[in-house]
């Protein structure tokens, strides 16, 4: 599937940060660019573009090599985008995504009506943790109602629908 510009910035944004999208824009079909020239063109300090290229390439949006200043004895690192990898990670997140709604499902499903919310919403506990409170707000202090879980139920389900129609 080939992918647009557009649509591989929508999924870093997404994934890393709308933040991020001023590095990716810059470093669009260019190569090897400094982390000083970076900052300096998008007018940002250097600690905080490294910050910016350092949480895009944990999800391998961009790569680098460092090589050492002969001069200054510094090491500067020279940074490549890699707008292919966003749909990858993208599906990857949504998959992980739908596990954790799925996990989050099967536990509302075994444990139905077996939730307890605070009247003030403070809270909402499992039954072994409103016993152990007596059915007490570990905030307010009020007392615990048991909760009808089936419209969190339903809920996860048309989320997780939704997910899985998108994939």
């Amino acid at each position: 599937m080939r992918q647009t510009f557009k649509a591989a910035r929508q999924i870093i944004a997404e994934i890393v940060g709308e933040d991020t999208l001023p590095v990716v824009d810059f470093l669009k079909d260019k190569k090897n660019i400094s982390e000083f020239k970076i900052a300096e063109k998008i007018k940002l300090e250097v600690n905080t573009i490294r910050n910016i290229l350092y949480r895009l390439h944990t999800h391998h949006f961009v790569t680098y090599h460092r090589k050492k200043d002969k001069i200054k004895g510094w090491y500067i690192s020279y940074w490549t985008l890699n707008p292919k990898v966003a749909s990858h990670n993208y599906e990857k997140m949504q998959r992980e995504r739908i596990e954790r709604l799925k996990e989050r499902l099967q536990k509302e499903e075994e444990n139905k009506n077996s939730f307890f919310l605070c009247s003030n919403v403070c809270v909402r506990l499992d039954i072994e943790q409103a016993t152990e409170l007596e059915f007490k707000c570990p905030e307010c202090g009020h007392l615990l109602n048991q909760q009808d879980n089936s419209k969190t139920i339903d809920n996860l389900r048309k989320q997780i629908e939704a997910l899985e129609g998108a994939a």
